[in-house]
């Protein structure tokens, strides 16, 4: 009978897909922006980017070995969250921040909380904003593309100064892998068909900001509502914010109506910041205020729960 039935606990069924896996796609999804980022800004892109990962890498193993934990590093988590954050800084951003913001986003982010399933923000964007903070000048500067023009003019700084061919095909100042929207959505819909990610968060987010910049244009009599509200979606960080980072398992939602509450909540702030606020982006700020928002979102009773049977009123 023993070698019949065996008692365990939950999850009984398990998908055959992996840590590693999910991230290793993850990765190769980022990768054409990434690459178009190092193209079109040259070799100091590509030298934050190797940067960024090689710390991060670097920051999980050494704290697995000083703690002696098993070494994590393979699950390509450290990596991914290297990656993201190199993708989210400026091409000119000084090799010694970008370490700074590695090790911040491994150390104090992710392994103080646990490790990988316990951080309850997402690490890369968490030390992004640190690093806006704590070294604001250097975070702001920015570079032409194929050239070595300092700039810090971006299209979220001056909309109209910009055609949607340069939006959409990233040919402006800009983050290393924000500016190719074109290959951000590639990218997105890699995940979509393997499955990696639901499409609600980056749909309700992306169409949440085109809403109100809508709204915005309409009643400030605006010429062309709809090319208005095309360059404020394309702009910034929305489509890299919205498909690789808001979509991150350990600190959005589970249910599906809770990932659309997420994605909504994370359009509105990013509106609000954006459009009121002295920030020209608010999607980093956006998502990690509905990160902290998460617990009480998947606390909220969606669904009648699995076994649940309806009490049955007897006559009196």
């Amino acid at each position: 009978m023993s070698k019949l039935f065996k008692a365990a606990s939950s999850p009984h069924i398990r998908h055959e897909d992996s840590t590693a896996g999910i991230m290793f796609d993850v990765i190769l999804a980022l990768m054409p922006a990434a690459v178009y980022g190092c193209i079109m800004f040259g070799y100091k892109a590509a030298l934050v980017l190797l940067t960024t990962v090689a710390a991060a890498v670097l920051a999980e193993c050494l704290w697995n070995l000083i703690l002696k934990k098993p070494q994590t590093v393979t699950d390509f988590s450290a990596a991914l969250t290297g990656l993201l954050l190199g993708m989210n800084l400026s091409p000119r951003t000084p090799l010694w921040i970008a370490a700074i913001g590695s090790v911040a986003a491994i150390i104090v982010v992710k392994q103080m909380f646990g490790g990988l399933g316990y951080n309850f923000v997402n690490p890369a964007l968490s030390a992004r904003v640190i690093l806006l903070v704590s070294f604001p000048s250097f975070m702001t500067v920015f570079s032409e593309p194929t050239s070595d023009v300092v700039t810090s003019a971006t299209p979220l700084a001056d909309i109209g100064g910009f055609s949607l061919n340069d939006l959409f095909f990233g040919t402006h100042a800009g983050c290393i892998g924000e500016t190719s929207v074109f290959l951000l959505l590639f990218g997105g819909l890699y995940l979509i068909i393997r499955r990696v990610i639901n499409p609600i968060i980056p749909l309700s987010f992306i169409g949440t900001v085109a809403l109100f910049a809508a709204l915005a244009a309409l009643f400030t009599g605006k010429a062309d509502i709809g090319e208005y509200t095309l360059k404020y979606i394309l702009s910034g960080g929305l489509m890299l914010g919205a498909i690789f980072m808001a979509t991150d398992y350990v600190t959005s939602p589970t249910a599906n109506l809770g990932k659309l509450i997420f994605g909504i909540g994370c359009g509105a702030i990013t509106f609000v910041i954006r459009y009121f606020g002295s920030l020209p982006e608010g999607v980093s700020y956006s998502i990690l205020l509905m990160n902290i928002v998460t617990p009480l979102i998947n606390r909220i009773p969606f669904g009648r729960p699995f076994g649940y049977i309806k009490e049955v009123k007897k006559d009196a």
